[in-house]
C-alpha cells in the first residue's frame, strides 16, 4: 500500500493533521497549493510535496483524498480544464473526507465512475487535535472492499474506522452525528446564556451540570470557554456549524424527518452569523446569547 502515491486537497486544520500522518507512515504525498492551506513548512521538510492545480495533484497520484468544506468546494474542484476530473486515470481512486450534501456526494461517485475512478466517502469525526494525532474517527460510505483496500491509508490517520454503508452513507451519518454534538454545544451555550441572565455563576453551572444529566462531550468542549474564555475547546466556527447543520435540514426534510429542533438550531446560529464574523468558534456564541433578548 506504501507505494502508492497520495495526493491531497484541502489542508486546513483537519487536513494538516490527516497529511501530516500519511507522510510520517511512509507516503509519498503531493497536496494542492491553497491560500486556505494551513503553513505547510514542516510538511514539505518531511517530504511532501505540492502541486499548483487539483489536476496536477492527480496526475501525481494514485489515491486522492478531499478535506475541504462541502459540497461546493468538492464540486469547484472536480471542474475545469485544471480541475480533478482532468487529472484523474482509470483505477484511481478518490476519498472524500468534507462534509458533504449526501446527494452530491452520490452524483460526484457516478460521476467519477463513468471516468473508471473508484469513489469514498470518509467523513471524519473528532478535532484538530486528534487529526494531527492520528486518532480521528472516520464514517465511510462505499464498497467494502474499496474499504478493504484503502484501510491501510486510512489507519494513519484514524483510530475508528466504522463501515455506515454504501456511497453516500459515510456522510448521512456525519450529518447525524453534527446535528446531535453541534446541536448540544449549541443547546447548552443558550442554556449558559440564561444562567448568566439570571445571576448564576459559570462555574456553578459547569460543576452541576458535570455532576447530574448534563454531562457529556459538549459540555467538555464548551467548559473551556465558560471557565476561562477560551474558545479552543471547540475549533469549530459558527459559519461551519450553521452549513453542517443546514445541511442536515436539507437531508431531513428530503426524507420526511421531523426536523422542529433541527429549524430553531439552525435559527439561532444564523442569527448569530448575521451579527457577528462567521469565522468565530462556536464556543462564543454563548456571550452572544448572553447579550440578546428574546
Amino acid at each position: 500500500m506504501q507505494s502508492l502515491r497520495i495526493g491531497m486537497i484541502g489542508l486546513g486544520l483537519m487536513g494538516l493533521g490527516i497529511a501530516t500522518n500519511i507522510v510520517h507512515k511512509g507516503y509519498a504525498l503531493t497536496a494542492m497549493a491553497h491560500p486556505g492551506n494551513q503553513p505547510l513548512d514542516a510538511l514539505i521538510a518531511s517530504g511532501a510535496r505540492t502541486a499548483s492545480t487539483a489536476q496536477a495533484v492527480a496526475q501525481a497520484s494514485d489515491v486522492v483524498i478531499l478535506c475541504v468544506n462541502g459540497s461546493a468546494q468538492v464540486e469547484a474542484i472536480l471542474a475545469g480544464d485544471q480541475g480533478l476530473l482532468a487529472g484523474l486515470r482509470k483505477g484511481m481512486t478518490v476519498i472524500d473526507c468534507s462534509t458533504s450534501l449526501p446527494d452530491s456526494t452520490v452524483q460526484v461517485a457516478q460521476q467519477l465512475a463513468q471516468q473508471g475512478v473508484r469513489f469514498m466517502d470518509a467523513a471524519m469525526t473528532r478535532t484538530p487535535n486528534e487529526a494531527m494525532q492520528g486518532r480521528l474517527n472516520l464514517l465511510v460510505g462505499g464498497d467494502e472492499a474499496l474499504l478493504a483496500f484503502c484501510r491501510p491509508l486510512l489507519a494513519t490517520f484514524a483510530e475508528n474506522i466504522v463501515h455506515a454503508g454504501a456511497v453516500g452513507a459515510g456522510h448521512r451519518m456525519k450529518l447525524l452525528h453534527n446535528f446531535v454534538s453541534l446541536g448540544s454545544v449549541t443547546l447548552l451555550a443558550e442554556a449558559a446564556a440564561c444562567a448568566r441572565r439570571s445571576g448564576i455563576d459559570d462555574a456553578v453551572f459547569v460543576e452541576v451540570l458535570e455532576k447530574g444529566g448534563g454531562w457529556g462531550a459538549a459540555l467538555e468542549r464548551l467548559k473551556p470557554y465558560l471557565l476561562r474564555g477560551e474558545s479552543t475547546g471547540l475549533r469549530f466556527s459558527m459559519g461551519n456549524t450553521l452549513k453542517d447543520l443546514g445541511y442536515y435540514g436539507d437531508m431531513a426534510r428530503e426524507t420526511g424527518a421531523h426536523d422542529t429542533i433541527a429549524k430553531a438550531l439552525h435559527a439561532t446560529v444564523a442569527q448569530a452569523c448575521q451579527q457577528q464574523d462567521p469565522q468565530t468558534l462556536l464556543p462564543e456564541i454563548v456571550q452572544y446569547l448572553s447579550t440578546q433578548s428574546a
